[in-house]
């Protein structure tokens, strides 16, 4: 095998490999003369498939499969043997035929950056503490109440806290909505679904009231007509719904799968449930602040354009949401995407350069957290089991929460406390 190696801008490398072609028309007639052993098809007593008749069939099949492997193969031996790393799978250019008894291909990729020695310990780090008091107990129990509400209709009017259904219309200077005729909708007076000054307005209204109002819609409205315009708006109120919050009683503490202990231990599984998404918060945060600080201490890191195109691309694809058929323009997602592979590529560094390995352990334990949050846990551990991408997934993961522990262990860490509402409602 020879191998050359050409720059291609200060990342990019373009390799070129030649290979004896007899080494790939060996792999080639080994398994065209077992597939003839193997394969069984009409007219031909099984083991006895003549080689032409193999090489007629399936040649073309057996020789693009071997050369992809050769290729793949071939082209791990040579960046190891040039010290390469590359940063991206690479793009590959070969006819495939032998010319003067080689097959020559080309492979176009960018290599990791020269990181030198990642020293963290000048890195100043914010690690966010909190605890679960019983107040967020309260607070889980009542929300937990609250979803499970019924809803009873009333002749009275309309008050806050209460479900009302509507018929509706708006004019604005240059707009209608609907074109035609009025649109159903519903809200919760005082939810703000919609938007204070209209659930406002429908209080002190009964079923079968109809009325008209001026409204400023906010910016954000989501209808796009009347976001942020002036309008005038008809009501016709169809239906008036009270609520009623289920009793902190046995039936209720039941319907969560406690059976025993009665309160004191659906309080103990509250607390538990709060307290694992509260750790997942404070690693969330911790991780993302690590992130930023090492990225900006690294700020002159020169990153390789495709893998950050790539992941513009992907948080193109992302924002535009899984049911979009359109291309979606990456160009300004290229500063977060930058941002996102610096901390990427830092991670993974820091991770080499300090032998930090995946715990299984640690595998499992996270395996089984996501598992729990669902009815089946076990179906899902056999899901990430059996799919290796999901497992990859999973271990990347652990493997760079392990890098962001190194990390608070071996920097300069000021610890901030907050509550837990102000970790898990920031801004609330």
């Amino acid at each position: 095998m020879q191998v050359s190696v050409e720059n291609v801008g200060s990342l990019g490398r373009k390799l070129t490999v030649r290979i004896p072609a007899a080494q790939l028309e060996d792999t080639v007639r080994n398994r065209v003369q077992e597939m003839g052993r193997s394969a069984r098809l009409k007219g031909f007593r099984p083991g006895k498939v003549p080689v032409k008749v193999i090489e007629q069939r399936f040649g073309a099949q057996i020789r693009g499969e071997a050369l992809s492997e050769l290729i793949g193969s071939t082209f791990q031996e040579a960046v190891t043997s040039e010290k390469l790393r590359p940063a991206v799978q690479p793009a590959i250019s070969t006819s495939g035929k032998p010319e003067n008894g080689e097959i020559q291909y080309t492979a176009e990729f960018d290599v990791l950056p020269e990181f030198g020695t990642l020293d963290v310990s000048s890195l100043e780090v914010v690690k966010p503490t909190a605890t679960v008091a019983d107040a967020d107990i309260d607070q889980m129990i009542e929300t937990l109440r609250q979803q499970r509400r019924s809803w009873s209709p009333v002749e009275r009017a309309a008050k806050e806290g209460d479900m009302v259904l509507f018929e509706f219309s708006a004019q604005a200077p240059d707009f209608r909505y609907p074109d035609e005729g009025t649109d159903r909708v519903g809200t919760i007076i005082g939810s703000n679904a919609l938007f204070k000054a209209l659930e406002d307005g429908l209080a002190g209204h009964k079923v079968d009231d109809s009325f008209e109002s001026d409204l400023d819609f906010p910016a954000d409205f989501r209808i796009e007509g009347l976001a942020g315009k002036s309008a005038h708006a008809t009501f016709k109120i169809v239906r008036v719904q009270e609520p009623t919050v289920p009793a902190l009683d046995d039936a209720f503490i039941a319907s969560f799968g406690v059976a025993d202990g009665g309160l004191e231990r659906f309080r103990e599984d509250v607390r538990s449930n709060l307290q694992r998404e509260l750790a997942s918060a404070l690693n969330a945060r911790l991780k993302a602040s690590t992130v930023e600080r090492l990225v900006d201490a690294h700020a002159g890191l020169e990153l390789p354009e495709r893998l950050v195109e790539g992941e513009a691309r992907e948080l193109a694809r992302q924002s535009a949401g899984p049911n979009n058929q359109q291309p979606v323009e990456h160009e300004p997602f290229m500063a977060a995407a930058r941002r996102r592979v610096a901390g990427g590529l830092l991670l993974a560094e820091i991770a080499r350069q300090n032998s930090i390995r995946i715990d299984s352990r640690r595998v499992a334990d996270a395996l089984s957290s996501i598992a729990s949050t669902y009815e089946e846990p076990e179906q899902v551990v056999e899901l990430y089991t059996k799919d290796p991408q999901l497992m990859s997934g999973l271990q990347s993961r652990v493997l760079e929460d392990q890098v962001i522990d190194w990390i608070a262990a071996n920097a300069k860490v000021s610890e901030q406390q907050l509550s837990f509402n102000d970790v898990m409602r920031p801004g609330a």
